[in-house]
């Protein structure tokens, strides 16, 4: 694995984003080239955030000294409502200057603005010289969004909330009803299909 682009966030914003966090009275994860920094062992979703990505975090008293070079704060709670007015007003308050978007009901992911998965879909298109109406994304969670407006075809899973279903072309079946394969079975394959015969003029 090599790393092929990275977009930290100024050190200066980082900090301020830190403060946003702490004042809706959440924890803040900070993550920084392949190190993950936290204040407290025992806060909530860290034994689970360990098992998904392979490291355990390192406990510091304050991020002190941290804040340059950072790819990701998250804010995380579960309090789901604190976590959403978290997100609101990051995205209100640093407009332009960073994406904020929750990957989960209890996590709020701030990056970098070219650091999403809106900007990977863009990113894959020119690498691959495929153009975005011919690629096709599939999420539930807030964060999905910005791909799905990057994408020629969107396809939100039904366990999705209700805003994120809007923002998509088709919703497919629950994660938990073979969701992924009926999504390629009935909105994927016949697109292109579609997009095949077009090209070749019939």
């Amino acid at each position: 694995m090599t790393l092929v682009e990275q977009h930290t966030l100024p050190a200066s914003v980082a900090a301020r984003v830190i403060e946003t966090v702490v004042a809706h009275g959440l924890p803040a994860w900070v993550y920084r080239g392949k190190d993950w920094f936290i204040r407290k062992r025992e806060a909530p979703h860290v034994a689970r955030e360990e098992s998904t990505v392979q490291f355990p975090p390192t406990v510091v008293p304050s991020f002190e000294g941290l804040l340059d070079q950072v790819v990701k704060i998250v804010a995380v709670s579960d309090d789901l409502d604190a976590v959403k007015r978290c997100e609101s007003d990051t995205q209100t308050a640093f407009a332009g200057q960073v994406s904020a978007a929750r990957s989960q009901p209890y996590y709020l992911d701030v990056t970098h603005p070219s650091a999403n998965k809106g900007a990977v879909v863009t990113w894959m298109s020119n690498a691959m010289r495929i153009p975005a109406e011919q690629i096709a994304t599939m999420g539930d969670q807030p964060n999905d969004v910005l791909m799905f407006a990057k994408s020629g075809l969107s396809i939100a899973v039904a366990n999705a909330s209700p805003e994120v279903q809007r923002e998509a072309t088709h919703v497919t079946t629950s994660n938990e009803e073979e969701g992924f394969a009926n999504a390629v079975e009935r909105f994927i394959l016949p697109a292109a299909r579609t997009s095949d015969l077009t090209r070749h003029g019939h």
